[in-house]
């Protein structure tokens, strides 16, 4: 990921995705999120067995996902995948791998919901993954009253992804202050973003579960 991360290109269109979405009021989509997701999709890969090329893959999938977000919210998982491709052409990349890293980038938002390889499977629930207040950028008390994301998102003070690999258990344990947002609004904004998750997990031949206060949801 080294390279692509160093990339002149890459941090341009990320910097310019978040700002575009800080410009909306949009929760954080910058550098500390995309590192977090690609971190994410490659432990995923790598604890669950899968090989390292695949798990790098994953990796590069996660730092590049929102990059389209600087065109504009709407499909931008489809913006994200034609200029993530303009990175890896740059860096000379097989075209293989490249066209992975697309698929993965589409599926992460993709409505019909189908879930191709393990690379998707894991860029999919790394990225509903981080949930946490750090992604707020105005956490005044007007603004969460106003907006239902980052109420829950400044509510969630602790968010782990843990993998029981001889299980196949991938387990997302969040921390929510129900006095900030109540449990609810947590299934209000991200239930379907939760059976996503499920569906990708059954990609990797494993189940997805869900704790909230250290009780199990899903």
């Amino acid at each position: 990921m080294g390279p692509v991360l160093r990339s002149p290109r890459a941090q341009a269109y990320i910097q310019a995705a978040d700002e575009y979405l800080a410009a909306l009021g949009y929760t954080e989509h910058g550098l500390r999120h995309s590192k977090i997701v690609s971190a994410t999709a490659w432990r995923l890969l790598s604890e669950l067995g899968y090989s390292p090329q695949e798990a790098a893959l994953a990796a590069v999938a996660g730092l590049l996902h929102d990059v389209g977000n600087m065109l504009g919210r709407s499909e931008h998982h489809r913006s994200s995948a034609l200029l993530a491709k303009d990175v890896l052409q740059e860096l000379h990349w097989p075209l293989k791998d490249i066209t992975t890293v697309m698929n993965a980038i589409i599926v992460h938002e993709e409505p019909l919901g189908a879930i191709p390889n393990p690379v998707a499977a894991a860029l999919l629930i790394a990225d509903k993954a981080d949930v946490h207040r750090s992604r707020v950028r105005n956490p005044s008390q007007q603004a969460l009253s106003q907006d239902i994301h980052d109420r829950v998102n400044f509510a969630a003070t602790e968010a782990t992804l843990a993998v029981e690999a001889p299980k196949r258990l991938i387990g997302l344990s969040l921390t929510i202050d129900t006095r900030i947002s109540p449990v609810m609004e947590y299934f209000e904004i991200f239930l379907s973003r939760m059976k996503a998750c499920r569906q990708a997990a059954q990609a990797l031949r494993a189940e997805f579960r869900l704790y909230i206060n250290g009780t199990r949801m899903a």
